[in-house]
């Protein structure tokens, strides 16, 4: 199978279910922005050596693959049968976070990105997530988004600025407080 089709060669792709859209449409710009971030978090997910929470990573993973087919279907002219974004799958995120925070000293301050390698990534992951979000209100604007794609996104961004932290933690890193000067 060839990976080229030479199809988006004129500036369009297709969504699924064939409608053919600009690669500028907000559709695209959605679900592009969640496959950028998705790639994120598997570079987190590489990168930290915490079996917990690469386990949870990976689902992540697997429900953002989820949320850009979700984004990139045409509900009018589609066939396919999707899987939901369930309230479990937010539910566990919640649990994480607190799971989480358990261990984590109370946050006094704010931090800013940085002090471990890793735990930096996560606060990117973190960023192109809010972008996501942004990205998805925006085209819930002009149509239907699936019920959960936002709730989710904007759960996981939490959850993300968590990680960042349990990661400096786990790795006896400190993190940056933010000194106004």
């Amino acid at each position: 199978m060839k990976i080229y089709t030479k199809t988006g060669d004129s500036g369009e792709t297709s969504l699924i279910g064939g409608t053919r859209v600009p690669k500028h449409h907000l559709k695209i710009e959605a679900y592009g922005t969640v496959d950028e971030l998705n790639s994120y978090i598997g570079w987190v997910r590489d990168s930290f050596k915490h079996d917990q929470s690469r386990e949870i990573l990976f689902q992540i993973q697997n429900n953002l693959f989820v949320i850009g087919s979700h984004l990139a279907e045409d509900k009018g002219v589609s066939k396919m049968q999707l899987p939901p974004i369930e309230e479990a799958q937010i539910v566990l995120l919640e649990t994480e976070i607190d799971a989480m925070n358990e261990v984590l000293p109370e946050l006094k301050y704010f931090i800013l990105p940085g002090g471990h390698p890793v735990s930096s990534t996560a606060h990117v992951a973190r960023c192109i997530c809010r972008r996501a979000e942004r990205c998805a209100t925006h085209l819930s604007e002009e149509e239907e988004v699936e019920d959960g794609v936002i709730k989710y996104l904007n759960r996981l961004s939490d959850y993300l600025f968590v990680l960042a932290r349990f990661i400096a933690f786990e790795n006896g890193a400190e993190e940056v407080k933010w000194v106004v000067r």
